[in-house]
């Protein structure tokens, strides 16, 4: 696996035309199997001035730039700060996972604050997400049979457990409980390539593992203490308008 040279990535992150609020790593790298040849994933939040945004034409909402550092591809998306509060506030894990992340390149005391409003954008109803991803990444499995969506499945799975038992917003694999013996031993093998074919459990062991854990989120859904709506959106509103009128 590249190491990340994240005094590199920061210089990069300089060159975007709107400030940014953060950037993190996202992908394998955070979900903790990266391969030698893996993408890296870069997700984040910037700041529409307020002139680009109360007249009749706006600024993106969206940004996507891709290149390559030290033969790896980079991949850079980010959302004005008004559409990442607005999927935050959804039953959307990702936006949650990438604010949340450990593997931090650019922040800033905005930032800070959307990690304390994260916890109240948390609900039972971000069970379907990672339900829908996991059913997603099992098709793709079928399909290919290479490592990657089936270790996507069963990441997936385990973080909506968990997150429905705890609270907590874990997405590294190689951190969370449950997950069946031979799983260090498949991410070792993806380590090694990331389009690596399957060796080890059969098909038929990996289905019904799967099918197990899949019982286990609905059943920790029905029992979680999670609540049914999200409690931040006057929070992010006040740190929407601070962010968007001190620019």
């Amino acid at each position: 696996m590249r190491q990340l040279d994240y005094a590199e990535l920061r210089t990069i992150m300089g060159e975007q035309p709107y400030p940014l609020l953060f950037a993190t790593v996202s992908g394998a790298h955070l979900y903790g199997f990266p391969s030698r040849d893996s993408d890296v994933d870069l997700r984040g939040v910037h700041v529409l001035p307020a002139a680009e945004v109360v007249g009749l034409r706006h600024g993106p909402e969206t940004l996507d730039r891709t290149w390559f550092e030290n033969e790896a591809e980079v991949d850079l998306v980010t959302h004005d700060l008004a559409k990442f509060a607005r999927l935050m506030l959804r039953r959307n894990g990702y936006v949650l996972e990438q604010v949340l992340s450990p593997l931090v390149v650019v922040s800033t005391p905005e930032h800070a604050e959307l990690v304390a409003l994260a916890k109240g954008c948390i609900t039972k109803w971000h069970a379907h997400h990672y339900r829908g991803f996991a059913r997603t990444q099992w098709e793709f499995f079928e399909k290919k049979r290479e490592l990657k969506p089936l270790l996507y499945t069963f990441r997936v799975l385990l973080t909506g457990i968990n997150l429905m038992r705890t609270g907590v917003v874990q997405a590294d694999l190689r951190e969370l409980p449950g997950g069946p013996s031979y799983l260090p031993e498949l991410m070792a093998a993806k380590a090694e390539a990331e389009h690596a074919p399957l060796e080890g459990p059969s098909f038929e062991q990996l289905a019904a593992d799967v099918l197990e854990l899949q019982n286990v989120l609905d059943e920790a859904e029905a029992v979680s203490d999670l609540p049914d709506r999200p409690s931040a959106e006057p929070g992010l509103h006040e740190l929407l308008l601070k962010a968007r009128l001190s620019r």
